[in-house]
């Protein structure tokens, strides 16, 4: 793994890393996330809408191309943990999905020296393509968790809104980790995460998986379920596997066995992952929207079914199971405008 590596590195010095990443692949996501979608598309419809389903949790279809039915909300704060982008209302998830964060917040906080979780995008109330930010969190099976750590206080909804992302990541340095930022107890959490067996996968920088293979020396048997991919420096991005009996759930394809510091992990570091397509002759075809018959079909009916009472109500659901207590101030429903919410 280590001559991988290397040998990679040497590679990437050759070519301009300007060149590679600045206009590269990247950049055709984040425009394509910015996007106004049209009246009518699936982003369109499903963004629009404020509150869940009635009736029992479901995921239709597969992580990015899917809908969520009898969703329940993560409260915007726990003993352990604070939700952030509130103006989103995109905390919504399985029943399966908001426990599992709220344990990973009470293990780190007990057991690896992590004070909470800043828990970012879920789900939206019926899941559904998002107008921004990401292509998959469609079936309330996936969720964002910010790498920085909670602060001691209650923050208020506004700091929420406008708290910067910290990159782990050096700058000006390729795929290289800021060691006056990342600590062993970033470690220890993305561990405790990729621990319990509903988690299928968690998505890391490449930079950070190959710093956890150098680095931790617990054990590995789980360090498989770290994925590189592109972006994810300043938060990771665990998804669940469909739980049982979920006959309308997709999953998707068990991680390979092993630690995953081998060659599929130094491809990361090569130039292809980031070299900038050659420009074609043709004039680029404007890709095709996503509409709700593009879905599965029983998103159609969970778009038409009744809605939950209010948000506030369909947030009740997980106090009742877990104890947590959903603040006064907090907005549980209601969309900004697209272009005008921070990314992750």
């Amino acid at each position: 793994m280590v001559s991988l590596l290397a040998r990679a590195f040497r590679t990437i010095g050759k070519f301009s890393l300007a060149t590679m990443i600045g206009t590269g692949l990247l950049a055709g996501d984040v425009l394509a996330q910015h996007t106004t979608p049209s009246p009518g598309s699936a982003k369109a419809v499903f963004g629009a809408v404020t509150l869940p389903s009635q009736g029992p949790p479901q995921s239709i279809g597969f992580y990015a191309k899917g809908c969520l039915a009898g969703a329940v909300a993560l409260p915007a704060d726990g003993p352990t943990w604070q939700a952030m982008r509130l103006s989103r209302n995109r905390r919504w998830g399985r029943p399966e999905t908001i426990g599992l964060l709220e344990r990973l917040s009470r293990d780190a906080a007990k057991n690896d020296g992590w004070p909470g979780l800043l828990v970012g995008d879920i789900s939206q109330p019926r899941g559904g393509p998002m107008v921004n930010g990401h292509a998959s969190h469609q079936i309330g099976l996936d969720a964002d968790i910010w790498l920085t750590p909670m602060p001691r206080r209650k923050m208020t909804v506004e700091e929420r809104e406008a708290l910067p992302f910290i990159t782990m990541l050096a700058k000006d340095k390729f795929l290289t980790i800021n060691d006056k930022v990342w600590t062993p107890a970033h470690a220890r959490l993305l561990m405790r995460a990729a621990s319990y067996p509903e988690v299928e996968r968690i998505f890391v920088n490449p930079a950070i998986k190959k710093k956890m293979c150098e680095t931790w020396t617990g054990d590995r048997s789980n360090l498989g379920k770290l994925r590189p991919e592109y972006g994810h420096d300043s938060h990771f991005h665990i998804r669940l596997r469909c739980p049982p009996g979920s006959a309308g759930c997709t999953g998707q394809a068990p991680v390979a066995a092993g630690d995953g510091c081998d060659k599929t992990l130094a491809w990361w570091f090569t130039p292809e992952p980031w070299t900038k397509p050659k420009p074609s002759t043709k004039p680029p075809v404007k890709p095709r929207e996503v509409m709700v018959a593009d879905l599965p079909k029983a998103c159609q009916a969970v778009l038409a079914a009744p809605p939950a009472a209010s948000a506030r109500a369909a947030a009740q659901a997980t106090k009742d199971a877990s104890g947590s207590a959903e603040p006064d101030n907090a907005p549980l429903s209601g969309n900004t405008p697209p272009g005008q919410i921070p990314q992750q």
